[in-house]
């Protein structure tokens, strides 16, 4: 059985837009993509490592262990051998504390990769693909979180191809979600049922293909 890590944040941990609460793991992209994979064959196993709020190297300000580079390494290292990493990351680099850019924030989604590369796993475990999928771009927060992502659409705007840029000078797979789905009309941010739904749907054929399934 292969093994798949999806590293990422509140989108893929599955929060319901405005809320607190969580869609079920058949529901959430993740969970409803190791079902369509091991429709016919249990081959796969999706491991989530999502975390609600996690930037790319930043720190959030008043919550500790934000910081997706905090760990990474070990967690490579606890969930080995894997097949394929998926990193979903850069929406909360946006977060009004911040002043990054969207080149920066796709910066710090390279360190993550370069920083899984140097992970010392066990001797002859092969390092595994990686593919970066960059989220639906934000469009204007609205309810709970408006306020924390406050000019977060403004920031985001170019985050696509410089994440693209960074698959390409890093030899990674690259996936815009935004050619599939769009962010909840009700928080701006997060993905509703359906784009979950739709999200998976999309990337069963290219998973497939990444581990010659």
């Amino acid at each position: 059985m292969k093994q798949v890590l999806v590293y990422a944040d509140s989108l893929s941990w599955g929060i319901i837009p405005d809320s607190r609460q969580r869609f079920s793991f058949e529901q959430r992209w993740p969970g409803h993509l190791e079902n369509l994979i091991n429709h016919t064959d249990k081959s796969i196993r999706i491991i989530e490592d999502c975390l609600n709020g996690r930037r790319t190297v930043l720190d959030d300000p008043f919550k500790p262990g934000r910081n997706g580079l905090e760990g990474l390494q070990q967690r490579i290292e606890i969930n080995s051998p894997l097949s394929l990493i998926i990193i979903m990351l850069g929406n909360n680099d946006f977060q009004s504390p911040h002043s990054f850019t969207a080149a920066e924030a796709a910066q710090g989604v390279a360190s993550l990769v370069n920083s899984i590369r140097q992970a010392p796993v066990e001797p002859g475990m092969l390092a595994p693909d990686i593919l970066l999928i960059c989220p639906p771009p934000i469009i204007e927060p609205k309810g709970v979180i408006a306020a924390k992502f406050r000019g977060a659409e403004i920031k985001w705007k170019g985050f696509d191809s410089a994440l693209k840029q960074i698959s390409k000078q890093l030899n990674c797979y690259y996936f815009d979600a935004g050619e599939h789905i769009s962010a909840s009309k009700v928080d701006g941010i997060h993905l509703d049922l359906e784009q979950h739904q739709r999200l998976a749907e999309a990337l069963n054929p290219v998973v497939k293909n990444l581990l010659n399934l």
